[in-house]
């Protein structure tokens, strides 16, 4: 995805490199192959093996649809008019010119999906609704919004609120935590540990002898639960509330009690980016290291441009010198 803004114009695009449309390809040409191949022997499989094979052939086919002829969108908003143009490999681009005229309503939609994630969507006179590619910068949010209410010659759109914007007072980075969270995990823990014990007490009242398994997870089933159950407060994660100057850390202690680690640019060695480990989506973080070698990782953000973005910004309020900034991967 590449995002742009030129001169008078603003330009949303979204696209699909051509690597990752033969990634894409070559994955659902996998499945459709192992589907074909459980149709194939259908006489010899079970009714599930047969449901499983044609649901793999409906989805290797949407994929592989997806991958040849998902179209492209560049949105160019220029004075009073909206310019759509979708592209495909095969095939005519085609453009559609909107005019102010056209649309009766104009508004800025956060993903439900991805909390940074701002679209424009319009809806026309003709009872039409369109969506833009994703707005780019989400620390810019705000900026872009205006941007575009010039160019449509609107008063004002609002915008849902934005706690990552660069005009806020305060970024604020993932979600108070909450004692209740952890108490949560550690009334599961007991449940499950509680639940395992039924098997065992069963097989002791009975006289009955344990398996290999059953002995190694009698044994290693305790620890984990005890782990779980102590560090269960610390899981809940943390929250970041950049100011002016001073980030401010909250998260939990093992006893459930808060605890705030506050840090200034003269604190930081060095500001990166890596990938969620939280989470198998291509999602990243922002990581801070200390010059006293300690480490703070944000929540999750969003895609590796939205990450670099809040990053940037972290860095500039807290004066953090460029060459102490790695953006890159």
């Amino acid at each position: 995805m590449n995002n742009a803004t030129t001169g008078s114009e603003i330009r949303l695009h979204k696209n699909t490199p051509p690597q990752d449309r033969l990634v894409l390809a070559g994955f659902a040409a996998f499945v459709l192959v192992l589907s074909v191949c459980g149709l194939a022997t259908g006489a010899e499989s079970g009714y599930a093996q047969d449901l499983a094979a044609l649901i793999g052939l409906v989805v290797g086919v949407l994929m592989l649809s997806e991958a040849a002829f998902g179209a492209d969108e560049l949105w160019t908003i220029a004075m009073d008019m909206v310019v759509v143009k979708k592209s495909r490999p095969f095939g005519q681009p085609n453009v559609r010119f909107i005019r102010r005229e056209e649309i009766s309503e104009i508004r800025i939609d956060r993903d439900k999906a991805n909390p940074t994630c701002f679209r424009l969507a319009l809806r026309l006179t003709s009872g039409d609704r369109l969506t833009s590619p994703p707005l780019p910068e989400v620390t810019r949010v705000s900026e872009t919004t205006a941007q575009i209410a010039e160019q449509l010659g609107v008063v004002d759109i609002d915008p849902p609120a934005n706690p990552l914007d660069a005009t806020n007072a305060e970024m604020q980075l993932g979600e108070p935590v909450r004692p209740a969270i952890g108490r949560d995990i550690r009334i599961i823990t007991l449940a499950i540990a509680g639940l395992c014990t039924i098997p065992y007490t069963y097989k002791f009242w009975n006289d009955l002898p344990l398996a290999t398994g059953e002995i190694i997870f009698l044994l290693v089933g305790p620890v984990v639960a005890f782990l779980f159950f102590r560090y269960a407060h610390t899981s809940a994660g943390s929250f970041w509330i950049v100011h002016q100057g001073e980030l401010r850390v909250e998260r939990l202690s093992r006893d459930g009690g808060p605890c705030v680690d506050t840090i200034t640019g003269s604190d930081v060695d060095t500001i990166a980016i890596e990938r969620d480990s939280k989470t198998e989506d291509e999602r990243y973080v922002v990581r801070i290291d200390l010059l006293s070698r300690q480490k703070f990782l944000s929540p999750g953000i969003g895609t590796l441009d939205e990450t670099r973005a809040v990053a940037a910004e972290i860095a500039l309020r807290l004066g953090v010198a460029s060459e102490r900034v790695r953006l890159s991967r």
